[in-house]
């Protein structure tokens, strides 16, 4: 990456990424691992898309509900994710793989914290639904975004005033200075 500049705003970038994830990840922890004072609780579901059925025969409107919110609890970490890396020229399957991967990785290690808390069951479901929010927010917003600012990063080097020396030989490489031993 070049010096100046653009480097600040790719520094700038990445530090509201980083920041931004871990203020999310901070409201799901808080969300998912606060202990719920319930007078029963429900067995840990292990047998996957059994949950699922269990809210689409709750009708439409509650299936709804209860499955957008496990897309959505992760779905963010689909863009805050490969913000944080602040990547702009990487392979969309890799950055696909690496993100839903994280996100799947978050989602266990949330469920496996919630067998200690009260009040919360492990659901296999969840599992599922996190990571499959994940991959759709990535793959909404993250391509789109990448190809905006290549295509802005390219605008700006275009239009950047060159020296005439600078077209015809090339920059100025430097050496780095050493010390000369006695």
């Amino acid at each position: 990456m070049r010096q100046g500049s653009g480097s600040q705003t790719a520094i700038r970038f990445r530090a509201a990424g980083v920041l931004l994830l871990l203020a999310h990840l901070l409201l799901v922890g808080w969300l998912t691992l606060r202990p719920l004072d319930v007078p029963w609780m429900t067995a840990s579901n292990l047998q996957p898309f059994a949950g699922i059925r269990a809210d689409l025969s709750l009708g439409p409107v509650e299936a709804a509900r209860r499955i957008g919110e496990g897309l959505l609890l992760l779905a963010p970490l689909g863009v805050l994710l490969p913000m944080a890396g602040g990547r702009l020229s990487v392979s969309p399957w890799a950055s696909l793989a690496r993100t839903v991967a994280a996100g799947a990785l978050i989602s266990l290690a949330i469920e496996l914290l919630q067998t200690g808390v009260p009040g919360q069951v492990v659901d296999v479901d969840s599992l599922l639904l996190n990571t499959a929010g994940v991959a759709l927010a990535h793959l909404l917003v993250v391509p789109v975004f990448r190809a905006r600012l290549r295509r802005r990063k390219q605008r700006r080097v275009r239009t950047r005033p060159r020296l005439r020396d600078e077209a015809a030989q090339g920059s100025t490489p430097t050496i780095p200075r050493v010390g000369i031993a006695p």
